[in-house]
């Protein structure tokens, strides 16, 4: 189920839209070369976006956003009396070449695997218009956010989590009258020390659950602040259960053995951690839901 869109215009499902658009024969030229000019200028860029969705953890949410991201589309439909903007359209493919050239020549990721989500924006705006574009607007952020984040972006982000998941984790363990001594991110604890590292800082699973939050507030929230609500909320979440984390680490080191602090048992820690965060943002978002839906009643009674 997808949350409308204020004042959405009608559509047609993909299987209605063809019929109406008659035999594929007439418009397969166009569509095919337009195909083939997407593929030789975006093939390395998505090349490489795709084996970082594979194999690095921080842009694993990719393989999960790109596919709802298409269902959502096929399951919104398309337009029924859509208006193509093909200026605009030309504008934004335009641009995407530039960006594609610049990130290139730069050897610059982002910039080169922004460009083809603009010329993915840019070919639905020239077919369509920006009313499909309206109506498409939860696939085509989620197809944003799979996107990751610039190095220069995640390092300053991770250096400020860092601390923060240190001083959290610290507290916690400082709680539970374990004696320890913080420098920086670096934790001492008589059996040994705690390095707080980026893939510990939180930002690994902030910037899932943001995505997440997104997706889960474009699917079930009808409003827009409802929707801003839970992303923000998707911040304390990340941050709290990363220093949870640490502290666990730290109670497992000192109550059971040394060696939990490392390998398969932290590893498989941190997905739980991840787990237990979805599931929290779920229960956050049926709440807001519940806000949201009384809100929404009380204005109906005062309306009638």
């Amino acid at each position: 189920m997808v949350a409308p869109v204020a004042n959405a215009p009608a559509t047609l499902s993909f299987p209605d839209f063809a019929k109406r658009a008659g035999p594929f024969a007439r418009i397969a030229g166009p569509v095919l070369l337009t195909a083939l000019a997407f593929v030789v200028l975006f093939q390395d860029p998505a090349r490489s976006l795709a084996r970082d969705w594979w194999n690095d953890p921080d842009a694993g949410h990719g393989l999960l956003l790109f596919p709802v991201s298409l269902w959502l589309a096929w399951r919104a439909g398309i337009v029924a009396d859509a208006r193509p903007a093909p200026g605009w359209g030309t504008a934004l493919i335009i641009a995407s070449i530039l960006l594609r050239a610049l990130g290139g020549l730069a050897a610059e990721f982002f910039t080169q695997r922004f460009s083809i989500w603009l010329t993915v924006v840019g070919v639905v705006v020239f077919c369509f218009g920006w009313r499909q574009a309206r109506v498409w607007w939860l696939p085509i952020t989620l197809m944003l956010l799979s996107i990751p984040l610039p190095a220069l972006v995640t390092n300053k982000l991770a250096i400020p989590l860092q601390f923060k998941a240190s001083q959290l984790g610290t507290e916690l363990i400082n709680w539970r009258k374990i004696p320890v001594m913080t420098r920086g991110n670096v934790i001492q604890i008589p059996e040994g020390r705690l390095f707080v590292a980026e893939a510990c800082s939180g930002l690994r699973s902030l910037t899932a659950l943001i995505a997440l939050g997104v997706m889960i507030g474009g699917m079930y929230l009808a409003t827009l602040p409802a929707r801003l609500l839970l992303v923000l909320l998707a911040v304390p979440v990340a941050i709290a259960l990363n220093g949870v984390r640490i502290f666990l680490t730290a109670f497992l080191m000192h109550f059971v053995d040394p060696a939990l602090g490392r390998g398969f048992m932290h590893e498989s820690e941190g997905w739980a951690m991840f787990m237990i965060a979805f599931v929290l943002l779920g229960m956050i978002a049926f709440c807001v839901r519940l806000v949201e839906r009384r809100i929404s009643s009380r204005k109906v009674g005062f309306d009638a």
